[in-house]
């Protein structure tokens, strides 16, 4: 494995790949995909880049270039060879320090949870036909703090 930093064991590769229970399916000069062999759904993978990259905050380069593609042309052979109509992915900032996304294919009645907010949820259909989902016990933040929030970050990205 290219670049890797001392410990990581996704930077070990093969012997890395054992200990977490995954085998290597795919590689590219920058990307590799692993399948999960210890999963409670089939096509359970990671992709990872090759190149020692802690979070996707510090993502940048021929790998940010490079994921869009990626993403789709992985997701895409899952999908298929598990059976599913969809492909979640999770991003998670702790654990394992390199860069690691979670591809789930996910069918109705599988092991997967698609619950991103805690507690009682609450589904109403918006007029579009789009369902919007809160929680019972974590209702929406006062809009005018999630205005300013957004407002910082556009202004952080002009």
């Amino acid at each position: 494995m290219a670049d890797g930093a001392s410990g990581c064991v996704i930077c070990r590769g093969s012997e890395g790949d054992a200990e977490l229970g995954r085998v290597l399916v795919w590689e590219d000069d920058l990307w590799r995909l692993t399948t999960s062999v210890q999963s409670e759904v089939p096509g359970f993978s990671y992709l990872e880049p090759k190149r020692h990259i802690p979070h996707i905050t510090d993502l940048e380069g021929p790998e940010a270039a490079s994921l869009g593609t990626v993403l789709g042309r992985v997701t895409r052979v899952l999908r298929e060879e598990a059976g599913t109509n969809l492909v979640y992915l999770f991003v998670f900032g702790g654990g394992v320090p390199h860069l690691h996304i979670h591809l789930a294919p996910h069918r109705d009645g599988d092991a997967l949870n698609d619950q991103m907010i805690k507690g009682e949820l609450v589904t109403r259909k918006l007029p579009s036909g789009a369902e919007e989902i809160i929680s019972k016990d974590y209702p929406p933040l006062p809009e005018a703090e999630l205005r300013r929030v957004a407002e910082r970050v556009r202004d952080r990205l002009r």
